[in-house]
Formats: C-alpha cells, sequence, structure tokens
C-alpha cells in the first residue's frame, strides 16, 4: 500500500456494499479513480459485508441501506459491535427519518445519499477516520430540524394490529426506536432468545422481512407518532 502523495497518509482502505450490481460497480470504478480510497472487496448485501470486514478489517465500509438477507442497518450494528476499528458510511437512495436515524442509532458515522460526487464521498471517509461526523449538508440540516421537533412519543404498548400481543407490540416499538436485541432485552428485563422469539413471531403475523420494514410498519399503523412540526 502506497500514501498518497497529496496527504502523505496511507489511503482508506474501503469494502462497497450494495445489492445493485451495476451501482456497486459504479460505486467502485469512482473510487478507484479517486486519491486517498483504495476498495479492497464489494459485498452484495449485509452479510457479505460482515464476512469481509471480518476477512480485511477494512477502515470503511461504504454501506447501502435496503438490501436482501441482512440490511444496512443490522450489517451496521453488527460490524460497529463485532469490529470497532471498522467505520461505516451509509451511501443510499433514501434520506427520510426512517432510514436516517436507525442508521445513526446502528452505528454508522456518515450518511451521504447516492446523488454525492466523488470528492464528498471522500471527505466523508476521511471525516470518520479522523473521528468526526461524515454527513451530507442536507442530512447536517435535517439533524438540525429534528433536534428542534419535540420527540415522537409511543402509543402506549396494547394489543396491536394483526393480532400482535402487547409484548409483541411494545417489542416493535422498541425496534422502531432503533434498539437492539440486547437493549430491548434488558428493558423489558428478559432474555435475548425471549426477544427474538417475539421478533420472529411478530414478523410472521405482519408479514414483515427486517428491521427497515418492521419502522415502516409501526409509523404506517400509527403505532408510533411522527414529530409535530
Amino acid at each position: 500500500m502506497t500514501e498518497t502523495e497529496e496527504t502523505g497518509r496511507k489511503p482508506a482502505r474501503v469494502v462497497v456494499a450494495d445489492d445493485q450490481t451495476v451501482v456497486r460497480e459504479g460505486i467502485v470504478m469512482l473510487l478507484g479513480l479517486l486519491p486517498g480510497v483504495e476498495v479492497v472487496g464489494a459485498a452484495g448485501d449485509g452479510d457479505e459485508a460482515v464476512a469481509l470486514v471480518a476477512e480485511l478489517a477494512p477502515d470503511v465500509v461504504l454501506m447501502d441501506l435496503r438490501m436482501p438477507r441482512c440490511d444496512g442497518v443490522e450489517a451496521t450494528r453488527r460490524i460497529r459491535a463485532e469490529y470497532p476499528g471498522t467505520q461505516v458510511v451509509i451511501l443510499t437512495t433514501y434520506a427520510d427519518d426512517e432510514s436516517l436515524f436507525p442508521a445513526l442509532r446502528a452505528g454508522a458515522r456518515g450518511y451521504l445519499t447516492k446523488d454525492a460526487g466523488g470528492d464528498e464521498i471522500v471527505r466523508a471517509v476521511e471525516s470518520v477516520l479522523s473521528g468526526d461526523a461524515g454527513l451530507s449538508p442536507s442530512i447536517q440540516r435535517r439533524l438540525l430540524e429534528r433536534l428542534s421537533e419535540p420527540p415522537a412519543e409511543p402509543l402506549p404498548p396494547t394489543e396491536g394490529p394483526d393480532g400482535l400481543t402487547a409484548r409483541e407490540t411494545e417489542v416493535l416499538l422498541l425496534i422502531a426506536e432503533g434498539l437492539t436485541n440486547q437493549e430491548i432485552a434488558r428493558k423489558l428485563h428478559v432474555s435475548t432468545a425471549t426477544v427474538k422469539t417475539h421478533i420472529n413471531n411478530l414478523f410472521a403475523k405482519t408479514g414483515l422481512k427486517d428491521r427497515a420494514q418492521a419502522v415502516r410498519y409501526a409509523f404506517g399503523k400509527g403505532l408510533v407518532r411522527p414529530p409535530v412540526d
């Protein structure tokens, strides 16, 4: 690995994770033209991204959110828990609250939308490696707006839609808050295995496939009140 001429630092070793082959290859090609970045691997879903982090120990993962098997939020949570030396920058089409805040709670240090230019991506990578946040200006504005809003208030747990029990509804609300299984277990004073059982049951009853869908479901069913403008 050679040092870049401009900074004298070694290039940041980056893994790209995106389930769309054309998009993934395009990002890899773009990054290959930029100084200060070395792409060391590419993944088609969150599970592959976690495996590549374990194998290659990259400095940064550029992570898409909507992916099969394991989405970007769960992959980010696993990477930050198991491989804290690797930072995560979300690179996604979506800038809505239901995508942004769970990703940041999961441990992502940067968040860009896919209309970001190459220079903006490099700046975000450099920022997170320096200990700062790598956020696009639009995301920074959204965070400031959110900080000025009253917090969302979950409704009291009751029997929910689609036959969800009160406990399953409560677990769903905590997922919508961005809590991990371990955090839910501690909050409810139950085992992680019990939490997983509740999640499996509520997913089966509602037809949900991942936590991102669960967040959208909770808002769509009115189980979580959006912030008041």
